[in-house]
């Protein structure tokens, strides 16, 4: 992703979900989305859908976390 897509989602993100620690980061070696981090926390994957322009969010959530 391009670092103005990545600095207008990581804006999205931070008033969204009202948390100032979120942040979007570029994938070390993809160019095709982007990690999203609250502090260390690593919490998904954001993709950017090329055909329509729209972006998804994919959040995998561990059983162990739920306990």
């Amino acid at each position: 992703m391009k670092p103005d897509e990545i600095r207008k989602l990581d804006a999205f993100f931070k008033r969204v979900f009202q948390n100032p620690r979120l942040e979007v980061k570029a994938r070390p070696r993809k160019d095709d989305s982007a990690e999203v981090y609250v502090g260390d926390e690593f919490l998904g994957i954001v993709f950017k859908d090329e055909d329509d322009g729209d972006y998804n969010f994919s959040m995998a959530i561990l059983d162990v976390d739920l306990d």
